[in-house]
């Protein structure tokens, strides 16, 4: 079980150390906590953090080690400042920055041969919900994401299941659209390798979490946590620990 924050473009470096300070005093039993925050945060975040139950990700990441790509970053930066996971293929690179399978399937070689985490983001648009094609769109995503990615390597893989039409909208998918789509994620992993790296990957939910919607969504079978966003920034963010806490007892 994983209880992960993507921060987004918020927070300074300032802001950010006293938050993560904050959230040293969240009760963590049974399942890891990851927080996300933005590059120029980072090393705030990952000296506050150093030797506690939580661990950093950073919210993107370039596949190439250096290069001449102004305004991009490298794993082996990343990897310096004590960072674990990284999130690749979140929706708002995909639609806002144009990244398509191709390049998120070369960030996520890049982060596992880097041996760091990737969390890979997957999930339909609201055109391609009504369409009736989600499967479709997710298997897509996770096969050309996963295409040469060993057996131990997928191990290491966790996928997140963020409905586009649920991001930062306050529109949450119901415990059992959620539940159909990563009961669906694990039927495709084991089709790519077995049912033992299905069942032992962890697949969260993410898409306007908040207190209020959390522990329907977590208590369903194949839900193994959540990516969140707008509910990551402030206290709401110890309270999903807590409801975290009550699941894993």
């Amino acid at each position: 079980m994983i209880l992960a924050g993507n921060w987004k473009m918020h927070k300074t470096p300032r802001e950010a150390k006293f938050f993560a300070n904050t959230l040293l005093a969240m009760p963590i039993k049974g399942f890891k906590v990851i927080v996300c925050p933005s590059f120029t945060a980072l090393t705030e975040v990952a000296e506050v953090l150093r030797g506690s139950q939580i661990s950093v990700g950073a919210q993107n990441v370039h596949y190439e080690r250096a290069g001449a790509y102004t305004g991009e970053i490298s794993v082996e930066m990343l990897k310096q400042i004590g960072v674990e996971y990284v999130i690749v293929g979140h929706s708002e690179r995909r639609h806002i920055f144009g990244e398509d399978d191709e390049m998120i399937a070369k960030k996520v070689r890049a982060v596992l041969d880097a041996q760091m985490r990737p969390i890979l983001c997957v999930g339909e648009t609201k055109e391609e919900r009504e369409k009736g094609i989600t499967f479709c769109v997710v298997e897509s995503q996770l096969r050309q994401a996963l295409f040469g990615v060993t057996r131990d390597e997928a191990s290491k893989v966790i996928v997140a299941y963020e409905p586009v039409w649920a991001i930062g909208t306050g529109v949450v998918a119901t415990p059992e659209q959620a539940q159909e789509v990563h009961e669906f994620i694990r039927d495709v992993i084991s089709e790519i390798y077995d049912e033992e790296v299905s069942r032992s990957m962890s697949i969260l939910y993410g898409g306007s979490i908040k207190p209020s919607n959390f522990l329907k969504l977590i208590v369903q079978p194949d839900i193994d946590g959540g990516l969140v966003g707008g509910a990551s920034l402030n206290e709401q963010f110890l309270e999903l620990g807590k409801i975290m806490c009550q699941v894993c007892e």
